[in-house]
């Protein structure tokens, strides 16, 4: 099936088939009661593809995390006046965003119902800042040869370190509970938030397989979105560069846009070889207590 798409289909329908194909291979929702339980975890948004619920996962103790208290989304800017109303519907608290000054000015603030408590933690200065500039520029221009296919993994492995603070600060809030439910974002909902979910979910007890299958189901909900902003991103790059759309190099963007189980495996190789294991990463790096850790399962947990 995939050979079919790579040897006959262009960029956009190949996102489209890849995606089909590796929902295929590993099914996002399983009724097994292993790993990822049955139950709609997508949240249909018009501006939104990759709205979802942290929900339902099994921990290796036999939990289940719960339904409907906590959210990973992308950029929430563009949302629409009935979105706004299945957020609320959804019973959302807070939203915690990500995105550096710099990213809001270019895209707009979020949108969220009335009532909803807003909280910027943004992910920035130093490197973070730079490689949040440089991919938001690669965004804008369509040339993405300053974001190579080796940054993917290596940005999952930076954020270990340069989203410490903010996650620390995430997880807070999660546990304090009159904050929940809670969504948590980024731009796209793949690399600072994907790494805080992986960080988040490995905390309460899912085991790896499980963490990595909610990494990549975001090639899922996205791939139409992915698709039409792979064909976008040709043109744009065309057009500045004056060559045409056929002779553009899209390694590099696609590489981005389409997400490999290795990139989100970074972040878990820094942390044990860095800490040895992700609890000591939360007491030694996030500053979290024992007592917390045990409050974030007691929230998050069934």
């Amino acid at each position: 099936r995939s050979s079919r798409c790579l040897q006959t289909m262009g960029t956009a329908a190949l996102v489209l088939c890849l995606a089909a194909w590796g929902q295929a291979k590993t099914p996002p929702f399983r009724a097994d009661g292993e790993g990822i339980k049955a139950r709609p975890r997508s949240i249909s948004l018009d501006g939104e593809s990759n709205f979802r619920d942290v929900g339902g996962y099994a921990t290796t103790d036999g939990r289940s995390v719960k339904w409907g208290v906590l959210f990973r989304s992308g950029e929430l800017h563009d949302l629409s006046d009935d979105d706004l109303q299945v957020v609320e519907s959804l019973g959302v608290r807070t939203v915690v965003s990500f995105l550096t000054g710099e990213e809001v000015a270019a895209r707009g603030q979020d949108r969220v119902p009335p009532g909803v408590r807003e909280l910027s933690i943004p992910i920035e200065g130093g490197i973070a800042g730079e490689l949040a500039a440089m991919v938001l520029e690669a965004r804008q221009s369509g040339d993405f040869a300053e974001v190579p296919v080796e940054l993917n993994p290596e940005l999952h492995r930076l954020l270990v370190e340069l989203g410490a603070d903010q996650y620390a600060d995430l997880i807070r809030q999660i546990i304090a509970e009159e904050t929940l439910p809670l969504v948590f974002h980024c731009s796209h909902g793949v690399h600072r938030t994907g790494t805080a979910a992986a960080i988040i979910l490995s905390l309460v007890g899912v085991p790896w397989e499980t963490v990595r299958e909610d990494y990549l189901l975001s090639n899922t909900t996205r791939s139409e979105d992915v698709a039409l902003r792979l064909e976008a991103l040709k043109e744009l790059a065309a057009a500045n560069q004056g060559v045409s759309v056929e002779d553009v190099d899209t390694t590099n963007m696609e590489a981005f846009y389409i997400l490999k189980g290795e990139y989100i495996d970074a972040a878990r190789r820094e942390i044990i070889a860095s800490y040895g294991s992700f609890e000591n990463y939360a007491t030694e790096r996030l500053g979290l207590t024992g007592e917390e850790l045990a409050r974030l399962r007691a929230v998050l947990l069934d």
